[in-house]
């Protein structure tokens, strides 16, 4: 299924003539305008502790609700990924960030109001503050810190946070 199919009309002069123009993008027969779909911009981050323990997050929200995950979010508009990062970090965990260092990025397939919500999930390490307070928060219902070899995969919900963690497991235990 293209992954614009649910949008039937052009987003510029509202022609019902708005087909599709190659594997992510429509253009408006009436117009002209294409509309090209890209991926929107999450971030998530993999902190660790003292001991090792990767912090873990427990989904309060669908899709997913329930599972394990990585605190992050979206990126907002006129935002860089570590701002969105510090900001996404701050409202679900009540607490900020420091080291933050690129990790790696995935490609994922959100479902968000009956629709499929291309992302690139960029994941980045990063540590707490001295003392630091942790509250869950937002979209937490609550946290845990796991060592590398305690983390059961598959209860984690998303696939790129999924793939993302075995990762982090792989370069943690060499």
């Amino acid at each position: 299924m293209h992954p614009l199919h649910s949008f039937a009309f052009c987003p510029h002069c509202g022609s019902a003539v708005f087909n599709e123009d190659g594997p992510r993008s429509k253009k408006c027969e009436k117009c002209g305008f294409n509309f090209y779909l890209n991926p929107a911009a999450s971030v998530a981050a993999l902190i660790t502790n003292s001991k090792g323990e990767l912090l873990l997050t427990r989904r309060a929200f669908e899709p997913q609700k329930g599972t394990l995950d990585l605190p992050g979010g979206f990126a907002e508009l006129d935002e860089t990924l570590e701002d969105a990062l510090r900001r996404e970090i701050k409202e679900e965990l009540n607490t900020d960030i420091e080291n933050i260092h690129y990790f790696a990025s995935l490609p994922n397939r959100y479902p968000f109001g009956g629709l499929t919500v291309h992302t690139l999930d960029c994941f980045f390490t990063a540590k707490l503050p001295e003392n630091s307070q942790l509250k869950a928060d937002d979209d937490v219902d609550s946290y845990t810190w796991v060592s590398a070899k305690d983390i059961d995969l598959q209860q984690i919900g998303l696939t790129s946070i999924r793939t993302a963690v075995a990762l982090w497991i792989k370069q943690t235990t060499v």
